[in-house]
């Protein structure tokens, strides 16, 4: 997979470092640390190796004096090097470890709470498209943002196999969903809810499973890292807002691989979730690396009017919807006006399909493919 700069800081302390698989977090800390000494759990000999005697990674550690940091990538297929982990840098040992996962459920069961904070946390996302100098809007809707995607020569092929991927290595190798088959047919059924209020009911009516069995599948998702939920903004409410939570798959091209297409469906619906996920994993990602005590949320009130996102927190408060729309029709300002009336110290923008900036009444309204440009961590929140 081709290097390309990254947005995320490493610290200089012992650190998780999570994200889905085909992120590039193994090329990337290549690059980084080309120096570290690496313990690649995806390689059969060494993960046999390791699974039998954990300890094996002291004697690793001790033997190459000369390493001040240690990847041990994929560190959730043997937790119990976490005890190990934690051993040495209780001890004398001066030692940075860099722990990469994909899935958080085995590092929650073993315990990333074993290392007592001696370890930070950082997620590498999906490219930002200020990451990219080639970055194309319609490509990223159609294909998403996935360095492993983008890296391909083939990416239309690659897409489609990574939910196989997921399936065969994660899901089935480790056993999350006992029924196969009734998680891809999951799959199908909760695409239709990406970008959307979260109805596990209906989900479990779609694919003919439990509600439990949805929720539980809605979990592995989560852990694997795959996709997100966004609350509810209720903070200082004056309105009754919704209860559930909106939907998203991690990466706009995972979400158009999983969404079944037939003669009844409507390109622009489709277009217009990928283009929302496209910005809600854009929003995410740059809350993540700019270090920013702020959260991602949505708004909507008990009569339905909705705000696509709203971003709030440290020096920041912004309500941001989406449209999948050429020009601004009055009415597109409707659910912003109404935010604005209930918090008016929040900046308001509306992001579109156009070429042009434009500010109608206190909201502004800004081509989508700029303000994803020219979103970057060191910067405020570009609106």
């Amino acid at each position: 997979m081709e290097t390309r700069p990254r947005f995320l800081q490493l610290p200089s302390r012992s650190f998780f470092l999570l994200g889905p698989r085909g992120t590039g977090k193994s090329t990337w800390l290549r690059h980084e640390q080309p120096n570290a000494l690496v313990v690649d759990l995806l390689r059969p000999e060494i993960y046999r190796e390791m699974a039998a005697r954990p300890e094996r990674l002291r004697d690793l550690v001790l033997g190459s004096p000369d390493r001040h940091t240690v990847v041990v990538d994929e560190v959730q297929r043997v937790p119990e090097l976490l005890t190990v982990v934690h051993e040495i840098l209780e001890s004398r040992e001066r030692r940075r470890f860099v722990l990469t996962g994909s899935s958080a459920r085995k590092l929650r069961r073993g315990g990333i709470d074993l290392l007592a904070g001696r370890a930070a946390l950082r997620t590498l996302h999906a490219f930002m498209a200020a990451e990219l100098d080639d970055f194309r809007l319609d490509a990223a809707l159609e294909r998403g943002l996935l360095p492993l995607v983008v890296a391909s020569e083939h990416p239309e092929d690659t897409l489609s196999a990574y939910a196989t991927l997921y399936l065969e290595q994660e899901v089935q190798t480790e056993g999350l969903a006992r029924q196969v088959g009734h998680f891809t047919r999951f799959l199908e059924a909760v695409s239709f809810s990406h970008a959307a209020v979260l109805n596990v009911s209906n989900v479990a009516r779609e694919c003919h499973v439990e509600r439990k069995t949805v929720a539980g599948y809605i979990g592995v998702l989560e852990d694997l890292l795959l996709s997100f939920r966004v609350p509810v903004f209720a903070k200082r409410a004056g309105r009754d807002t919704a209860a559930h939570p909106k939907f998203f798959f991690f990466d706009a091209g995972v979400y158009r691989s999983l969404r079944p297409r037939g003669p009844l469906d409507r390109p622009e619906e489709i277009a217009g979730a990928a283009l929302e996920g496209l910005v809600a994993q854009h929003l995410r990602a740059w809350i993540a690396y700019a270090g920013t005590k702020a959260g991602l949320y949505y708004w909507r009130t008990r009569s339905g009017v909705e705000v696509d996102f709203v971003v709030h927190g440290e020096g920041v408060f912004a309500a941001i919807e989406v449209k999948h729309a050429a020009r601004v029709r009055p009415e597109d300002l409707r659910s912003l006006k109404a935010f604005g009336t209930e918090y008016p110290e929040a900046h308001l923008v509306l992001l579109y399909r156009g070429g042009d900036r434009l500010r109608m009444g206190n909201i502004r309204c800004v081509p989508v493919d700029q303000f994803l440009r020219n979103l970057h961590p060191a910067r405020a929140l570009a609106v």
